[in-house]
């Protein structure tokens, strides 16, 4: 049964949607059949492995708010082992839509069921709020990692983001384990990265991935080739970074717990 990691931070522009496509690509070379969901209505995971914004017909809306299964909306990529359920405009809506839902905030997770023993990995990529799509995705994920981006204001959100992992778990997940919180757009020539990581590292131990990644040049220019790094430029400091992580993700026997008391 594939291990679902919901890759989610309510906060923005933390390397989210650069992470969920770069571990997709990175599992699929390492020869595990991935499946990236992309449930942000901004569709960036989508555009950002080479489907066109506006092309698709069908998207992950049409299988938790529609009638359509979720292997009708599956799109291969340029990776033969990573498929695609892609976002689209109509998922905007499914905010509002799905209010009026009965057990609206497991729609995803009963449209997973199906699927799970098609794949050793499917990756989700949140949208960054705490509405009812992100809802969705930690009620169907097993585990959920975190990027943190590697600056101040990030130490500032942790608390806010335990609590609500925490609720997860005392409510409709209470299975929901953490993957692990990965430091992103790390510049290590200054003092205040090193910081940053120090305290990280102090207040959720080993939690904290090992790999960092890096602000990279070819990392960022990247989506606008339609590519993942790792087939943009694969000899990258981005590349190399998260097929590191890719490896510690792998290895991971079991999803790392809540850290106690948080």
């Amino acid at each position: 049964m594939a291990r679902i990691i919901a890759v989610s931070n309510q906060k923005g522009g933390v390397g989210k949607t650069t992470t969920a496509i770069n571990l997709g690509a990175a599992l699929a070379l390492a020869g595990h059949k991935t499946l990236l969901i992309d449930l942000d209505p901004q569709a960036n995971a989508t555009s950002g492995v080479g489907i066109r914004r506006g092309s698709v017909a069908h998207g992950i809306y049409d299988a938790i708010v529609g009638d359509r299964s979720l292997p009708d909306v599956i799109l291969d990529t340029d990776l033969d082992l990573l498929k695609l359920a892609p976002s689209e405009r109509n998922l905007a809506g499914a905010e509002i839509e799905l209010v009026s839902f009965d057990e609206r905030e497991t729609r995803l997770k009963q449209t997973l069921n199906g699927i799970r023993s098609e794949f050793e990995f499917i990756l989700i990529d949140c949208p960054p709020s705490l509405g009812i799509l992100n809802l969705n995705a930690l009620v169907a994920a097993t585990s959920v990692l975190v990027p943190i981006q590697c600056e101040y204001f990030a130490l500032e959100g942790v608390a806010d983001l335990w609590d609500t992992l925490a609720r997860i778990r005392n409510g409709p997940n209470p299975d929901l384990e953490i993957e692990g919180v990965l430091i992103t757009m790390c510049d290590d020539r200054t003092n205040l990265a090193n910081q940053v990581i120090s305290e990280l590292r102090s207040f959720l131990g080993p939690q904290v991935f090992e790999t960092v990644i890096p602000r990279n040049i070819r990392l960022a220019e990247a989506p606008s080739h339609g590519k993942p790094v790792l087939l943009y430029e694969p000899k990258s400091r981005g590349a190399e970074s998260y097929l590191q992580l890719a490896q510690e993700v792998i290895s991971n026997d079991h999803a790392k717990g809540v850290r106690e008391g948080a």
